[in-house]
């Protein structure tokens, strides 16, 4: 033992850290599956249901990622923000939700698995302020390994 600034420091060995000798990383050490669970979201321009370059990005990298996977059901929710009439924002929500379905399916995922909707601009405004950042279709993903 050694003090060392008023603490007592004791002098380990690595003699005995070698616990489990047959083991290899793998054995205790999981890879995270990528057939998983996965949320993003694809933005559009003010009064659009035109998937953008950025928006076709995003959904072909959920697509390579999670190639080889199971994939169970897709919720896709079209919204839109609180400037115009009511029944204008229902319908460019829903409109917004297909074209990112439709860009899914032809990305290789089964339709049966969709649930498309739109909700309009229901929630649109906080404390009585519109909010931009609906001009989106939020898409949730539930994914599983194949077997």
């Amino acid at each position: 033992m050694f003090l060392v600034g008023g603490l007592v420091a004791v002098g380990l060995t690595t003699a005995g850290c070698n616990l489990a000798p047959t083991m290899s990383r793998s054995d205790i050490v999981a890879e995270p599956s990528a057939c998983q669970a996965k949320r993003f979201e694809v933005y559009f321009a003010e009064g659009e249901a035109r998937l953008t370059d950025v928006a076709r990005q995003a959904i072909g990298l959920t697509a390579t990622q999670l190639q080889g996977c199971r994939i169970d059901k897709v919720q896709v929710i079209g919204l839109a923000d609180a400037s115009g009439a009511a029944n204008a924002n229902q319908s460019l929500s829903e409109r917004r939700a297909i074209a990112v379905a439709e860009a899914l399916e032809a990305a290789g995922w089964p339709a049966p698995a969709f649930d498309v909707d739109g909700v309009g601009a229901e929630g649109a405004t906080t404390a009585g302020v519109n909010e931009p950042m609906r001009r989106r279709t939020e898409v949730l993903v539930e994914a599983s390994p194949r077997t």
